[in-house]
Parts: structure tokens; C-alpha cells; sequence
């Protein structure tokens, strides 16, 4: 390991990601990771008292406004400020990115690009873009390591054995705030009980896809694209302790599993250290007080957003691009008011049975499939709530 600290790089550094890398290098100290960089979309106070605490060499705003009075109010700190998110990746060893949604997809290009790690908490980017992204992970020196508790469990659990050897990856989902409850006792659920997730503490987008298992199904098609597995060897159990992170079985029937309290924490740091683990024990287990693991598997009539992923990843090409940002507009017009959660999975299902089998060469060709699924998405929810 060199005695320099590695230089890390943070897009979306006002969010839970990346409030909580900071975390992680203040827990690890300036001596193991500088912050060289930060990125946010428009939270100007955040990102400000981010940057007098760990001196940046440059901070990225997305939104104008915002990054006037970011640049105002670090002028005597001799910080740039800048538009583009991806603007970080230049200075950083590894870049976290944290960026909620399709936005994210620029910052995940430009670091494979330029040949560094990407620890990836983005999964939108991943999963709309794989084909694109997927010859850029051979790009000498360049590392993706999932900064999710599933896919890093996964990804720990394979340094076990060999391709060959894998035989299924099972991905485990706590099961969300309604785990046990029918479609009919959900037609009128709030935006506060979709958010009050059991286990995890999350950015609002996250947590609503965790209720309705979109945030598995996506994860499903994105452990596709991460471990060239194949979707009838990845499989989704439910298990509500959110203990056991992931499992990879073998072809001798061994099942390896990472087990760890959430905190999300742990794979950040193991995504800032990879190839080597952290000193600070986030997630660390008290064995005398763990009574239980349980494990069911998941009702997919009630939550139908996981089969969608699944049909969407079968079928490939522009097919998740299009879930992901159907997805997307419609959580976002649940959070607003304007349908019930129920109804998120209506607006994909009429997106996807609209797809048109197309494929993706270029970042352009990623981001009209983005464009067109969005349209299409509003179009339905205009149906629903007569606007």
C-alpha cells in the first residue's frame, strides 16, 4: 500500500452516498484518503461546509444558481467551481459516485474512461448504459466496484472461486416497509409510509424503489451486467433482518455470504480500500444478541416491478434504459402527489409494452432512449390524472 493518501473524488457529495463517504474518511483519517474533489446537483449549503471542512481542489455545481453562491462563498478558499459533475474524475484515484438517477451516467464514463476505480452507488447509469459501459471497464487501470450492500456482497463473496465455478448469485431484499401486504391494502398508501423503510436509511428515490422492489429488480438486471451471470442463475429472497447482504452458491453447493449490520458504510469503504479492507468495523455483528435469520421469497403478483425488471433485462438493448427512466418519472410523480404507489408499476408496465427493440451504440443513443422513455411516461401519467 503507498504512504500517500488516495485521492478520492465525490459526485453527489450532498447525498446519502455521499454524506456517508465522508463519513468513512473522517472515521479513516487524512493519512489513508484526501477529498480532492466534490460534486453536488443544487444543495449549495451542504456543499459548502463540505468544502471548508475538507479543502477540495475543485467543487462541481450542477444547478447556476447554486453554484453562483457556492463560488461566492468560497472565493476566499481559492477553490474552483465548475458546471460539469464529471469535472471530478480528473483529479481522483477513485471516484464515488453517488448522483441520484440517469444523471449519473457522464460521472460513470468519464472515470472507466480515464482508467480509474469507479466505486458505483449509480446503479441507473449501469443498468440504462451497459452496453455502452461495458467495453469501457477494459480500459487499462480501470476498476468497478458496486457501492451497494447487495453488489458488494457479491463481489466479496466471488473473490471465493472462479466464473466456471459460480452457479447462481442470490440477492437478498429486505423486503421494503409493505413486505406481507396485498395490492388492495396498498391502493392508498403515503408518501411517508413508502419512506419509512425497516432497515435502511436512504435517499427518497431509493427508498420508494425499495418498496415497490424496483430497487431489486434493478439491482437483478445490474448483477447481470457486473458478473456476466446469466438472469436464470440470479435470484431474489426475501430476508427482513437485512443481515445476510447477498450469496454466491458454487458448483460443489457451497453458498458463500457476507453478513454484516446495515451500514452502509461498509461498502463504501470497501470500494475506497479495494483491494484492501478498511480499518474502522462498520456493520460489525453482535453474535450475542442475533437471534434470527429469515428467509421467503418474494411476492412478485403484489410487486410486480421485479418481474418488469427481469422482462426488461431479458429482453436487453434499450429495454432497461427505458424501465429505468419510466421508473424514475413515475416514483417522482408518486412523491409529488400525482399517483398512488400502485400506480408506479402501471406506468412501466405501459412504457415497456411500448419498447421498441432498439440497441444502444453510443452515449446518444443511451441518452434518446432515456428521452423517449421519460416522454412516454409523462404521456401515461397525464391518462391517469386527466392534466
Amino acid at each position: 500500500m503507498s504512504s500517500e493518501p488516495v485521492r478520492v473524488a465525490i459526485a453527489g457529495s450532498t447525498g446519502s452516498i455521499g454524506t456517508q463517504t465522508l463519513d468513512v474518511v473522517r472515521a479513516e483519517g487524512p493519512h489513508r484518503y484526501q477529498v480532492v474533489a466534490l460534486g453536488a446537483g443544487s444543495s449549495a449549503e451542504a456543499l459548502v461546509e463540505q468544502a471548508k471542512e475538507f479543502h477540495p481542489a475543485l467543487v462541481a455545481v450542477a444547478d447556476e444558481r447554486a453554484r453562483r453562491a457556492v463560488a461566492d462563498a468560497l472565493a476566499p478558499l481559492d477553490i474552483d467551481v465548475v458546471a460539469d459533475q464529471d469535472a471530478v474524475v480528473e483529479l481522483a484515484d477513485v471516484v464515488i459516485n453517488g448522483v441520484v438517477g440517469f444523471a449519473g451516467l457522464q460521472v460513470t464514463i468519464e472515470t472507466l474512461r480515464a482508467g480509474k476505480r469507479l466505486g458505483l452507488a449509480n446503479k441507473e447509469s449501469l443498468i440504462a448504459a451497459g452496453p455502452v459501459v461495458q467495453p469501457l471497464r477494459s480500459t487499462p487501470g480501470a476498476e468497478l466496484i458496486p457501492v451497494d450492500s447487495e453488489h458488494c456482497a457479491v463481489h466479496q463473496c466471488l473473490r471465493s472461486g472462479v466464473d466456471r465455478e459460480i452457479a447462481r448469485i442470490v440477492i437478498t431484499a429486505s423486503g421494503g416497509p409493505f413486505r406481507g401486504r396485498t395490492a388492495d391494502e396498498l391502493a392508498n398508501v403515503t408518501v411517508a409510509e413508502a419512506l419509512a423503510h425497516p432497515t435502511w436509511s436512504m435517499g427518497p428515490k431509493i427508498t420508494v424503489d425499495s418498496s415497490t422492489l424496483m430497487n431489486k429488480g434493478l439491482e437483478v438486471i445490474e448483477a447481470h451486467e457486473l458478473f456476466g451471470v446469466e438472469y436464470d442463475r440470479i435470484e431474489v429472497v426475501v430476508h427482513p433482518q437485512s443481515v445476510v447482504h447477498s450469496m454466491a452458491e458454487f458448483s460443489d453447493g457451497s453458498t458463500i455470504a457476507q453478513l454484516s449490520m446495515p451500514d452502509m458504510r461498509l461498502p463504501i469503504g470497501y470500494a475506497l480500500g479495494y483491494p484492501h479492507r478498511i480499518g474502522t468495523p462498520f456493520g460489525r455483528i453482535d453474535w450475542t444478541s442475533l437471534r434470527r435469520l429469515d428467509f421467503e421469497p418474494p411476492d412478485t403478483t403484489t410487486f410486480r416491478c421485479l418481474g418488469l425488471a427481469y422482462a426488461a433485462g431479458r429482453a436487453g438493448g434499450t429495454a432497461p434504459a427505458w424501465l429505468s427512466a419510466a421508473n424514475e418519472v413515475a416514483v417522482d410523480a408518486f412523491l409529488a402527489g400525482l399517483i398512488s404507489w400502485n400506480q408506479i408499476a402501471d406506468v412501466s408496465v405501459a412504457v415497456l409494452d411500448a419498447h421498441d427493440g432498439s440497441t444502444p451504440d453510443t452515449v446518444a443513443d443511451v441518452i434518446a432512449a432515456d428521452a423517449e422513455a421519460r416522454r412516454r411516461a409523462n404521456e401515461f401519467i397525464s391518462t391517469l390524472t386527466g392534466t
